[in-house]
């Protein structure tokens, strides 16, 4: 196989139809463990919802003395 029928082969779309797709169950962690978000309740549904995410930039070492 060619590397341009292996890239197009590659691009082709999957279509699933809607009795062959199964439910994401998504985690997260909360208070230290991790738990599927299926099992929260409205608030913390919200609360999850509301979060803030960030990048945390790494520390530049000064081995100026």
């Amino acid at each position: 196989m060619s590397e341009q029928q292996d890239i197009s082969a590659q691009a082709q779309t999957i279509v699933l139809r809607d009795d062959e797709r199964q439910r994401c169950e998504v985690w997260t962690r909360v208070m230290g463990y991790h738990r599927p978000m299926a099992s929260f309740n409205t608030g913390k549904k919200g609360e999850f919802h509301e979060r803030t995410y960030f990048t945390e930039r790494s520390c530049q070492v000064s081995l100026a003395a």
